[in-house]
């Protein structure tokens, strides 16, 4: 059953976003950015709503609190848990303000996705130059940091199995710094329904849970990193016990998504 219920939704996905992603391409050079994401995330809005009702997934959410005033102009970076692609698809969906996701270049080359992604204004990065990667996150980080935007970061830099701790990089931390925002830590258990490069889902509860802010001002990268890491992994132990049975994650080989 399982089996059928994510062939059915692969099938729904690949189906609705042929037109939408047509239609965000051919919108693109005349529609306000703003107004170009928004349509774009009515697409993740059907995607999600097809994990409901096909899958059986349920989104628990908790600390929106924590995020800065939807109406001011406070820019912040997201440091999120990557467990599947769940929590990329949900994020824009729950939260009120466009987000700014930093990804590997590679996924603008999925038909149709990657070719409306690419007219979103979104921070694309070749991680194989890793220096001059993280030079571009600054350089456009800054700009749309000064414009309030809210940036996405995965800092274990790929997707990590359920229960399982990857290697947080100090990249999230450092543009934070640079940038002069604050961090927003978010604790995610998609693992539990959607495990990471797994084709079967399972029906449950995803848990996505937003920490307080941890100021940048007069820390060091590697501190705030140690700070997301300690905040993120302490709260996954609480969110989804059953995958800690010694009561701490496993450490995964330190290795870069594909």
């Amino acid at each position: 059953m399982n089996l059928l219920r994510s062939a059915l939704h692969m099938l729904w996905m690949a189906l609705t976003v042929i037109p939408w992603a047509t239609l965000a391409v051919a919108l693109s050079p005349v529609v306000p950015r703003r107004f170009l994401y928004w349509f774009c995330a009515g697409w993740l809005r059907v995607a999600v709503g097809g994990g409901r009702w096909i899958l059986g997934i349920r989104n628990r959410i908790s600390g929106l609190e924590n995020l800065p005033q939807a109406g001011g102009q406070q820019a912040c970076v997201i440091l999120v848990k990557h467990q599947s692609a769940w929590e990329t698809l949900v994020l824009p969906t729950i939260l009120p303000r466009p987000l700014v996701y930093v990804f590997k270049r590679e996924l603008l080359r999925i038909p149709f996705f990657g070719w409306a992604l690419g007219r979103l204004e979104m921070i694309h990065i070749d991680r194989g130059r890793r220096v001059e990667a993280f030079a571009r996150v600054v350089q456009q980080g800054k700009r749309l940091a000064a414009r309030g935007a809210w940036i996405v970061m995965f800092p274990e830099g790929t997707r990590i199995g359920r229960g399982e701790v990857g290697t947080y990089r100090s990249g999230g931390a450092r543009l934070a710094i640079e940038c002069g925002v604050p961090v927003i830590p978010v604790a995610v258990t998609a693992a539990k329904c959607w495990p990471p490069r797994a084709f079967v889902k399972t029906p449950g509860v995803v848990d996505i849970c937003f920490g307080p802010p941890i100021a940048s001002a007069g820390r060091t990268h590697d501190e705030l990193t140690r700070e997301v890491e300690n905040w993120i992994e302490t709260q996954m132990l609480q969110l989804d016990p059953d995958a800690y049975p010694t009561g701490k994650a496993r450490r995964r080989a330190d290795v870069t998504d594909t």
